[in-house]
């Protein structure tokens, strides 16, 4: 019986793993079923383009895996249960359960609300492609309006920063306002936040700095100073949150619910469950919990890859470099951020802007799609077998 490998996401990590496995294990011992709620791969790095009304590439998972024998199941997960050893689907025809023997749990992040009220109800957010094909439709809707309508981004991360550069770029008709719960860029250099603050101003983005929003409503949010701020679209990005199936499968998790793994990237409770990208908790070279990113989600993607083929093959696990190194931040097409970090996350004196940190930032989300979408890369010619298959081998020889 062939060994089941089942990937639950198809994001950058998922995609990416699913691909190098299927390139390095023998499709004679292995089979690998990749689970997706969509179709399509979602570039997540560049939804708040898409939401302003730019068109990104969005290949079909189908041609992605073609000619590497993965099976791919559009569906959603529902759950796991380890003990089963089995993943609960949910499509439009149905329920299903898919057996595995090892599970590599990609399920990635939303939007989260903290618990704010009115945030489901009446925010916007850019965290999947409908979500921000939602927002673009809003935002075309206003365009049309008489001056122009009113964004106001809740958030001063990386991505309300670059939702709220790229929709004032895009669209000047509209007005948009970016609150932010401390200082803007607080965790940029002095002269990195200098050229951000010069960025908004160059864009007439209004920031409110030092504001807490306690409400949102259709048409205006509630700030914990008793301030009120109207909006035609509300647009939420202040924080990620994941499922919370691993925490109800028993899988040991934080307190936010992310997979805790060894420095393999393998579950503490359950050795044949390892976890990648936004889902897992793991903890960098510099001692630090890498942040939820696209960077991260490649060096945990790239050591879950090493330690299953480790694992399955009988060979040494090689240890991947598991570092933070820097904060890329577009600002629009042309202008852009990136800011390096010391091992203790602390933003080093000197960054790039402006055009050249535009291009590098442009070539990396080229390069993290054209690696994801191309599995079939280099594939070897002599694939790995798998333990159990070379002893049962070497058994049968020796009879």
């Amino acid at each position: 019986m062939k060994h089941r490998i089942v990937v639950l996401g198809a994001g950058y990590a998922g995609a990416y793993v699913a691909g190098t496995l299927a390139r390095r294990l023998s499709p004679a011992d292995t089979e690998i079923t990749v689970v997706n709620a969509e179709p399509d791969f979602v570039q997540r790095l560049r939804l708040h383009q898409l939401a302003a009304g730019q068109d990104i590439e969005a290949p079909k998972l189908a041609d992605v895996f073609a000619g590497t024998g993965i099976r791919l199941r559009v569906a959603r997960v529902t759950a796991v249960d380890p003990e089963r050893q089995v993943v609960a689907v949910a499509d439009a025809d149905g329920g299903d359960e898919l057996a595995y023997d090892t599970l590599l749990y990609t399920l990635g992040s939303h939007v989260a609300d903290h618990g704010v009220p009115g945030v489901a109800e009446h925010a916007f957010h850019v965290t999947s492609r409908p979500a921000a094909l939602r927002l673009r439709q809003r935002l075309d809707s206003l365009n049309g309006h008489d001056g122009g309508g009113s964004v106001l981004v809740v958030g001063d991360g990386l991505t309300g920063i670059e939702t709220a550069t790229e929709i004032a770029e895009s669209r000047p008709g509209l007005s948009v306002t970016l609150v932010a719960r401390g200082q803007l860029g607080a965790p940029l250099s002095t002269g990195a936040r200098s050229h951000l603050r010069q960025a908004c101003d160059r864009l007439g983005i209004t920031v409110l700095e030092h504001t807490s929003v306690e409400a949102v409503e259709a048409e205006r949010v509630l700030c914990a100073d008793g301030t009120t701020l109207t909006s035609d679209a509300t647009v939420w990005t202040a924080g990620f949150a994941v499922d919370p199936i691993a925490a109800a499968a028993g899988l040991h998790v934080t307190d936010d619910g992310r997979i805790v793994v060894d420095r393999t990237m393998r579950s503490l409770s359950h050795p044949n469950v390892y976890a990648a990208g936004d889902s897992v908790y793991a903890i960098g070279d510099n001692g630090r919990p890498l942040p939820m990113s696209c960077a991260s989600a490649g060096f945990t993607g790239l050591q879950a890859m090493k330690a299953i083929v480790g694992s399955l093959t009988g060979t040494r696990t090689a240890n991947v470099k598991l570092s933070y190194l820097a904060n890329h931040i577009s600002l629009g097409r042309r202008d852009g951020i990136l800011q390096m970090v010391d091992r203790a996350a602390q933003p080093k004196p000197k960054y790039v802007g402006g055009r050249k940190a535009a291009r590098i930032k442009a070539g990396i989300v080229r390069m993290s799609l054209w690696t994801t979408s191309h599995p079939t890369f280099g594939l070897p010619k002599r694939k790995l077998r798998l333990a159990a298959a070379q002893n049962g081998a070497a058994a049968k020889a020796a009879v």
